[in-house]
């Protein structure tokens, strides 16, 4: 296979990715793009049933009065963050939350569930002063991804679905992006997508941990094609676990998926294998504290245990009254009950489960990175969470900020024209996806459970410089042994094998960017916790990693934060304000 075989694909707007960033930025585009301008959206798997947000039960953060404000929201995203997000990004995610939650429910469609008055029904979320949790019962990313997908469907936007994005293509001296190199899943052909502006909306997706939420499709593909590109990444550490994983066994891909903060909002418990509640043992907020202290308290529970047969903690939720929550949390207790566990009146064993990655591409707060014509929204960017996501802020950042790459690219795409790609980088990528077709066939998924298993034990939840170089170590070996397998080449169509070896190798990639950020922060922030070095440094003082991949590797250097809007130990809350408006601590 050639590069003269490599089909060519002509658009003006490239959009990778239907989440919740992608399919909003399509949105936008058409509304500032110059008329006649071409928009395409392309996606690994089919448009409004992959991907993230669809997965999102708990809600969507935006405050709407009842006291909430933007500032206080502002202020519990940067202290959840813990003074490592880019402030301006995170200002604009709050700010601007409102005005999509408005354009979800009068321009998109969403219905959202509502108080007997009409106003919009806001929940308590963990980390948070104020109930501004906005949601669909415990289906809300059903709800919007619905919906943002029925208007693009009707839109005329070109689709290119089952296409997997697998090469950053840039232009011969490397200061602007030309296209991107794709396979049609379908057919195995490989297709050269060239655009004046691409929008990188791939999603996270942490499945290199033994338990994780996202689909196994979810393989960190965007941050491996940026890293190869020679991008900077920022915050790779930063890999959030949410705390209350289902434990389902290994006979079942439910084991990982989310039982949401919500459950913890409403009053619900965490036991132990000996029937103690815990929570209050590691922080004063109990079950309600945020993310990672939950997720290390669990954590800690389980290594107490010691026993394989107790793995996880569970959750109780029956002293609610089991009416109650069967009426409130149908989803989840419909999802349990498949699973041969009764949510609302017994107890559901679980388990930290990796959820969310706070690390990815530097960007501006109009979503443009360091290469000409290359945009990144949504998972894939780093800065507005820092060291730890509010849960909540996830599905508000993809719209926020998706929105927002749409309308810059619809700007920015009038002064660019089409890029002659750098024809050594796509030769390169190209033997980079066949590499595996040459070799003798053998199985990839056990390789893939080494490194699920390894980056759990060793670069998980409570991290050690030891540990680290052992994951490190792991990593190299996984990697290795991947590229001595091969995969069959008889059919290419729906190949799946072969794009199980892909989704590997991204994830080995950045497995290594994740254990060297997290050697080189030598200090405890949010949802890195190094037992070697719990203290979380000054606050004052704080930084960030930044990694990028040098013909030496991959090289970590750190960055001070930009206190641009407040500092540590100040607030931007009026003096007289209460520390927090949730009723019930």
């Amino acid at each position: 296979m050639k590069v003269t075989d490599i089909e060519r694909h002509d658009t003006d707007i490239l959009i990778l990715g239907t989440g919740g960033a992608g399919l909003f930025a399509a949105l936008h585009a058409q509304q500032t793009a110059p008329a006649g301008t071409k928009i395409t959206i392309a996606v690994k798997g089919l448009i409004g049933k992959c991907g993230c947000t669809r997965m999102v039960q708990g809600g969507y953060n935006v405050a709407l009065g009842g006291g909430d404000t933007v500032e206080r929201h502002f202020m519990d995203t940067i202290n959840g963050g813990k003074w490592l997000p880019n402030q301006d990004m995170a200002w604009r995610l709050c700010e601007q939350a409102v005005v999509r939650i408005r354009e979800l429910e009068n321009e998109v469609g969403c219905f959202f569930d509502r108080n007997s008055d009409g106003s919009l029904h806001q929940k308590a979320f963990a980390g948070q002063t104020a109930d501004r949790t906005v949601h669909k019962g415990d289906l809300t990313g059903i709800e919007i991804i619905n919906r943002l997908m029925e208007k693009v469907l009707a839109s005329g936007v070109e689709k290119l679905q089952e296409h997997r994005a697998i090469g950053l293509i840039p232009t011969a001296d490397k200061s602007a992006l030309a296209g991107v190199l794709m396979i049609d899943m379908g057919s195995g052909r490989f297709r050269l997508v060239r655009a004046k502006t691409v929008l990188m909306g791939t999603g996270g997706g942490p499945t290199m941990y033994k338990y994780h939420t996202p689909s196994g499709d979810k393989t960190m593909d965007g941050l491996a094609m940026a890293l190869r590109a020679g991008l900077p990444l920022r915050d790779m550490e930063m890999v959030q676990f949410h705390p209350t994983g289902l434990l389902a066994g290994d006979h079942t891909r439910m084991t990982g998926t989310v039982l949401e903060e919500g459950l913890r909002g409403a009053g619900g418990q965490l036991v132990n294998h000996a029937g103690q509640r815990f929570m209050f043992d590691y922080d004063a907020k109990g079950e309600r504290a945020t993310r990672d202290v939950v997720s290390r308290g669990i954590y800690a529970e389980m290594r107490k245990a010691n026993d394989p047969k107790q793995e996880g903690v569970f959750i109780s939720m029956g002293h609610l009254g089991p009416d109650f929550v069967r009426q409130k949390f149908k989803g989840m207790v419909n999802r349990c009950a498949d699973s041969g566990f009764d949510l609302a009146a017994g107890q559901v064993e679980v388990v930290p489960t990796a959820h969310y990655f706070m690390g990815g591409v530097v960007v501006d707060v109009d979503t443009r990175t360091a290469m000409e014509g290359l945009y990144v929204a949504g998972e894939d960017a780093g800065g507005a969470h820092g060291s730890n996501r509010l849960g909540g802020n996830g599905v508000a950042n993809s719209t926020v900020y998706g929105g927002i790459a749409g309308d810059t690219m619809g700007r920015d795409v009038a002064k660019m024209s089409l890029r002659d790609p750098d024809k050594n980088v796509l030769a390169a990528e190209l033997e980079r996806a066949i590499y595996p077709l040459r070799r003798k066939a053998a199985p990839v998924l056990p390789l893939r459970q080494r490194l699920q298993n390894l980056m759990w034990d060793d670069v998980g939840v409570m991290r050690t410089k030891t540990g680290m170089q052992r994951g490190l170590t792991g990593i190299a070996d996984v990697s290795g042994a991947l590229m001595d397998t091969g995969v069959d080449d008889s059919n290419l169509a729906f190949n799946l094998t072969w794009h199980d070896w892909l989704n590997l190798r991204s994830l080995c990639d950045v497995s290594e960017v994740i254990a060297k950020a997290g050697l080189a922060r030598e200090n405890s922030r949010g949802a890195h916790f190094r037992e070697d070095f719990p203290d979380a440094g000054a606050l004052e003082d704080s930084d960030f990693t930044v990694a990028r991949q040098t013909d030496d590797g991959v090289v970590v250097t750190r960055e001070p934060v930009a206190f641009t809007i407040v500092r540590p130990g100040e607030s931007i809350l009026p003096h007289d304000e209460p520390e927090t408006l949730v009723a019930a601590q």
